[in-house]
């Protein structure tokens, strides 16, 4: 069975809001790090925000501050991301991603395990 699985994604217009959802098996000792990375064509990926699997210490990068929010469920089995007022340029493919550690949490090559994406499209 996959370990990590999306869910969520689809097509919305700016201004619009979605929920990708992330369900977790990984053992908790290699998914003490997660992570919604964002592969857009022709760009290298981008972790977008950052959680602890235990739900702490979450981290956004800057084009998404005020605008998503990262969080836990209380059983720490599902990760989410909930998007608000998107913009085009949020646009693409949406990895959940874990990784044993968070010392370079915002480096998209920190996370070694990775779900099969889901693809966000923000067009008018």
């Amino acid at each position: 069975q996959r370990q990590l699985v999306e869910s969520g994604g689809g097509s919305v217009q700016p201004g619009g809001s979605l929920r990708l959802s992330c369900q977790i098996s990984l053992s908790r000792d290699i998914s003490v790090c997660m992570a919604w990375v964002r592969q857009t064509p022709g760009l290298d990926r981008e972790v977008v925000a950052s959680i602890y699997r235990s739900g702490a210490s979450p981290y956004y990068a800057d084009p998404v501050k005020g605008r998503f929010t990262i969080s836990q469920d209380v059983k720490e089995t599902t990760m989410y991301l909930d998007m608000n007022n998107l913009r085009p340029s949020d646009s693409g493919v949406y990895y959940c991603a874990a990784a044993p550690g968070c010392f370079t949490r915002l480096r998209a090559s920190t996370y070694t395990y990775w779900g099969q994406g889901t693809q966000v499209n923000v067009s008018a």
